[in-house]
């Protein structure tokens, strides 16, 4: 039965059995819900302008009488209502607790010190780092999920091979960074997926990979397998088959006693350096004509191990690393595109013109620590190599400076030889020379020809450390920027020897004979841009007169100085550190007014003196207001 009554606030409700009432406001029904007040025994009269209403209301509501069910009515189990006070953003995302999910594919657990492999971990995943924790094995079921992972991170754990299934991987067919180095794994996976482009398996314990660990991945970049204990009997002959865009291959620190066969063609760096390789197999570098940089340093090689053939083919080859072996010569067929040449420290006696014919681009040579004597440079043995910039001989045998340089050359690096004398003509084939570096060789005073250096006229740079020169070498070019003499004998200093020397910055005279009596009046006149000068280590007593005003930075360290008097520095505005430990320096050695005139002045070094002695600095200088500022 279908009822009127009377609202409390002045509106209508239908009485509809077990149902809801809908207030009537004006002319239309409002969409808020409110509970039709009952009367009970009371019989309510109709208002007669609601009776005009009637005809217009009754279908409508004789039609919600026949719906099958209740009113579709929001409440608060419906999830789509807003709930007073409840935002509406969205749940936030899963992540594995203690991790860390900056983006909607990312999770990273690094560093945790997680035993277990997290769960929770969405399907969504992109990008998952698990490095530097304690995990031992990778479950399957939970890899298993996450494939469309592209990055996945295992660096730093303690997984090993038993830990590692062998179907581990498979379900990863959108992987394309593996990184799982400093593990525990004594085998590499059976199986790593077709997309793979770059693959960190270093510092394990490998003996053994296998053809589909590395081989069919077309994509595949770069392989790191250094720090295992890869002999050649773990390495396939098709370990690589199928992957022909490998440019990077590292097996350095590796048990390999050969060079692999069958290496990727695609090959631009491979590193076989510190491993047991005694000999490269005729034709195992034959078709890898894309590589630059072949790094076989720290092995075994000898002269037999190599032929004229193990390098010719290289033809993109920039740069040779054979240092550390066992080679008495140069090796032949160098190619052309050849810019550095390593042969340090080996057994190299001689060099021969006709062994580097073939690198005429060579731009490097560095044959420090071998065995090359009086005759281990011939004249011209370099002639070929015309683009030479820079050659290395210390630690050589050599009793002189070689004849016949490349004209070319910028940089002569030759300390620690038996270098004697220098003559005049000795360094006139490299007129282009900026550094050459003589220390700790034999040169006297007396076998230094006062024109030895009249050619350089580029020349910047000049180190003579460590020889047995009683005065400064007269005749040094105008150009020179930084000059070396320390641990000699000198004994006087005169101004003749530093004429001309205007562009000089650096001089050091540190650990010498010097007193302050064997430095000559106008010693330091000519230096006009010197900004550092170390006398360590002399015999001085007092800070030396007439220093350069240019002069910056000076060492007076290791001397016998005792007295620091208000005039010491008038001639060195600028001077922004002064050194003066391990003198003879008491409480009020230094005058008050020695620093007034320095007002750059930031570092006072007095340590080591028989007293703790009295600094006072200048006050910093005001800085002064800008033009029309306040």
């Amino acid at each position: 039965m279908v009822r009127w009554q009377g609202g409390s606030e002045g509106g209508a409700c239908l009485a509809l059995p077990a149902a809801h009432c809908f207030p009537l406001m004006g002319d239309a029904p409002v969409t808020m819900v409110t509970p039709c007040p009952t009367r009970a025994h009371t019989e309510p009269s109709l208002h007669p302008q609601w009776l005009s209403l009637l005809p217009l209301l009754l279908p409508p509501l004789l039609l919600l009488l026949l719906l099958p069910g209740p009113l579709p009515v929001p409440s608060m189990e419906d999830p789509d209502f807003p709930h007073p006070g409840e935002s509406s953003q969205p749940p936030p995302r899963a992540c594995p607790w203690r991790c860390s999910c900056p983006q909607a594919d990312v999770v990273d657990c690094a560093g945790l010190d997680l035993h277990v492999f997290p769960d929770n971990i969405t399907r969504e995943a992109r990008y998952l780092s698990l490095q530097n924790n304690q995990l031992r094995e990778l479950p399957y079921n939970e890899l298993s999920r996450l494939g469309g992972l592209r990055t996945l991170n295992l660096h730093n754990n303690l997984i090993s091979s038993e830990g590692l299934p062998d179907e581990a991987f498979e379900s990863l067919t959108q992987l394309q960074h593996l990184y799982v180095a400093h593990n525990q794994l004594s085998v590499a996976p059976q199986f790593l997926p077709h997309s793979l482009r770059v693959a960190d398996l270093a510092a394990n314990q490998v003996t053994e990979i296998f053809p589909l660990t590395f081989g069919e991945k077309p994509a595949l970049r770069s392989v790191y397998l250094h720090n295992n204990q890869l002999g050649n009997a773990g390495l396939p002959p098709d370990a690589f088959r199928g992957s022909e865009a490998i440019a990077t291959l590292s097996l350095s620190s590796n048990r390999l006693s050969y060079l692999p066969p069958s290496l990727p063609t695609s090959l631009e760096r491979l590193h076989l350096q510190n491993n047991l390789i005694s000999k490269v197999p005729r034709g195992a570098l034959s078709r890898q004509t894309q590589l630059r940089e072949l790094y076989l340093q720290h092995n075994q090689l000898t002269d037999s191990g190599l032929d004229a053939t193990t390098f010719s083919k290289l033809r993109s080859l920039e740069y040779l690393d054979l240092s550390h072996n066992q080679l008495a010569m140069v090796p032949t067929g160098l190619p052309k595109t050849l810019i550095i040449l390593h042969l340090g420290r080996n057994h190299i006696q001689q060099v021969e013109a006709a062994r580097l014919r073939g690198a005429r681009g060579l731009r490097y040579l560095l044959l420090q620590h071998n065995k090359l004597g009086a005759t281990g440079l011939p004249a011209k043995a370099l002639s070929p190599l015309r683009a030479l910039h820079t050659l290395h001989l210390y630690g050589n045998w050599l009793e002189r400076v070689p004849l016949g340089l490349p004209r070319r050359l910028w940089a002569l690096l030759m300390p620690y030889n038996h270098v004697a004398a220098l003559g005049v003509r000795d360094l006139a084939s490299t007129p282009g020379l900026a550094e050459l570096n003589l220390a700790y060789n034999r040169l006297t005073s007396a076998r230094l020809h006062p024109r030895a250096f009249h050619r350089l006229r580029t020349l910047r740079c000049l180190d003579l450390t460590g020889n047995q020169l009683t005065r400064v070498p007269v005749g040094l070019p105008g150009g020179l920027h930084n000059l070396r003499l320390q641990r000699n004998q000198l004994r006087i200093l005169e101004p003749e020897s530093l004429v001309g020397l205007g562009q000089l910055q650096e001089l050091s005279l540190a650990h010498n004979r010097l007193r302050i009596g064997d430095i000559g009046p106008g010693t330091w006149h000519e230096l006009q841009a010197l900004q550092v000068l170390d006398l360590s280590h002399n015999e001085l007593s007092f800070v030396p007169p007439d220093l350069p005003e240019a002069l910056e930075e000076l060492h007076l360290q290791g001397n016998r100085i005792s007295h620091v008097g208000p005039d010491a520095f008038l001639s060195t505005p600028h001077l922004r550190t002064l050194i003066l430990r391990a003198n003879r320096l008491h409480l009020t050695s230094i005058a008050a007014e020695a620093f007034l005139g320095l007002p750059h002045l930031r570092v006072v070094d007095t340590a080591d003196n028989p007293e703790q002695v009295l600094v006072r600095l200048p006050p910093a200088t005001p800085r002064l207001p800008r033009a029309g500022g306040s």
